[in-house]
């Protein structure tokens, strides 16, 4: 059975990481899955709308969970931000139909207001890792590599939204991640553990805290380096912006050369089922990636 998403690309991927765009899409040709896109979703608003009002997170993505259970799809999402803010408000959602249904009601009225269709609480909210673990399957997966990424040593930056913002995590524990870990491993590469890897990467800092959002990237590509890792990789297009986009300026800061190449998920498992390079978007990172397609052979 074909397995099928209502996709929410989120804003960044369709912006300066357009590689997470593009290689999202090659990623689920090459297994198979069909994306239907959702044209009409908005920004989940990256945990900044709760500043103002709890009810306009909610109701923004009440919004974007209904366009997906007008589908009868679960709603999947590439981006750790837009996974746990709107995993967290399909949560609280569902929590709130159970012991305050007169909140939920206020939220539909809202949407009705606006024309839109009402939130039933009928879906999922997953994001591509989980669709990988928990739908594919590692052993499926597995079966479908034909580019084994053998010797290159790959360390996982999980970020904070994918793992501590849901009360509840699908297929690991979010003090002590082994998904990615175990993906890296399904497709022939090494994992490279360090202390950083579920940490923040700094970016909700950066607009305000400029050298402190850099210091903590900084500190958390050196742990990468020092452990051996040949390339991080992370399911967050903004971890993906504070630690490949900015990290000439990160460099600066730290007073020293990293090059650490950062690769968007679904780049390195695209690769590991034969997906040419040109089709993933890599010629787009600041730091090269050239270094990891060599290793490769590529």
């Amino acid at each position: 059975m074909t397995l099928k998403y209502a996709y929410f690309p989120g804003c960044v991927a369709q912006g300066a990481c357009r590689e997470l765009y593009q290689s999202t899409r090659a990623l689920t040709q090459a297994l198979g899955i069909e994306l239907i896109e959702l044209k009409k979703a908005s920004c989940c608003g990256s945990g900044t709308f709760k500043e103002d009002s709890q009810l306009l997170e909610d109701t923004v993505n009440a919004r974007n969970i209904a366009l997906a259970e007008s589908l009868n799809l679960p709603l999947l999402t590439h981006c750790s931000t837009c996974q746990g803010v709107i995993g967290r408000v399909d949560e609280r959602l569902k929590k709130a139909g159970e012991q305050r249904p007169e909140y939920v009601d206020q939220v539909n009225g809202l949407l009705q207001k606006e024309g839109c269709s009402p939130y039933k609480g009928s879906t999922t909210v997953l994001h591509l890792l989980w669709a990988l673990v928990g739908d594919v399957g590692l052993e499926n997966l597995q079966a479908k590599v034909t580019r084994k990424l053998s010797g290159l040593k790959c360390a996982a930056f999980y970020g904070c939204y994918l793992l501590r913002t849901q009360e509840h995590l699908p297929y690991d524990d979010p003090y002590d991640p082994q998904s990615m870990e175990n993906v890296f491993r399904v497709v022939g590469a090494t994992p490279v553990m360090y202390r950083g890897r579920t940490q923040c990467c700094g970016w909700p800092l950066s607009s305000y805290a400029t050298d402190q959002s850099f210091h903590m990237a900084g500190g958390h590509i050196q742990e990468a380096i020092a452990a051996g890792a040949d390339c991080m990789v992370t399911p967050c297009p903004l971890c993906h912006l504070n630690l490949d986009s900015r990290q000439p300026e990160v460099e600066r800061v730290m007073g020293q050369k990293l090059g650490l190449p950062v690769l968007h998920l679904p780049q390195l498992v695209a690769l590991a089922l034969g997906v040419p390079p040109k089709e993933l978007g890599l010629d787009r990172h600041i730091v090269s990636t050239r270094p990891v397609l060599e290793k490769l052979g590529l």
